[in-house]
């Protein structure tokens, strides 16, 4: 009986120190979050797009409104919106704990709604890592302004 008990001790010690334990967020992690999201837009991959976007993601428009992560997803596939390029560049990202706030520029050309755009935005995005999975929590893009009104 003691060899038993013994042996489930042993087993439950095991399985406890065997959990995966949450790794510290990296700025890497962050940007190859980025990118997917990136490719899987130009793709138009709704598998990709839909796998890192955290289940509260969130997009303020430019307008002021708010899309959901279905409508943002549902946006991603669609035909109505189609893009001719885009690119990501200056990446800045700041740390803390499980949570990355980062500054992108985004710049890209397409249609949305038969609406042509050519855009030049610098983007916020909030990345989230829990139980080792990094998301895509939040993301706002505003126009550039080649004139420099307030900063």
């Amino acid at each position: 009986m003691k060899a038993i008990i013994t042996l489930f001790l042993i087993i439950l010690v095991g399985g406890i120190s065997c959990k995966k334990k949450q790794t510290p967020l990296t700025r890497e992690e962050v940007i190859a979050v980025i990118k997917r999201f990136d490719e899987g837009w130009k793709g138009k991959n709704l598998l990709v797009v839909d796998s890192l976007l955290a289940p509260a993601y969130i997009y303020f428009t430019q307008s002021g409104g708010t899309f959901g992560r279905s409508k943002l997803v549902e946006t991603a596939g669609s035909s109505e919106y189609l893009l001719d390029s885009a690119e990501r560049m200056e990446y800045q990202v700041e740390l803390f704990e499980n949570t990355a706030v980062v500054s992108t520029r985004w710049i890209g050309k397409g249609v949305y709604k038969g609406v042509y755009f050519d855009e030049n935005q610098r983007c916020s995005l909030t990345i989230i890592k829990i139980k080792n999975k990094v998301q895509i929590l939040s993301e706002h893009c505003t126009p550039i302004n080649p004139l420099h009104l307030f900063h």
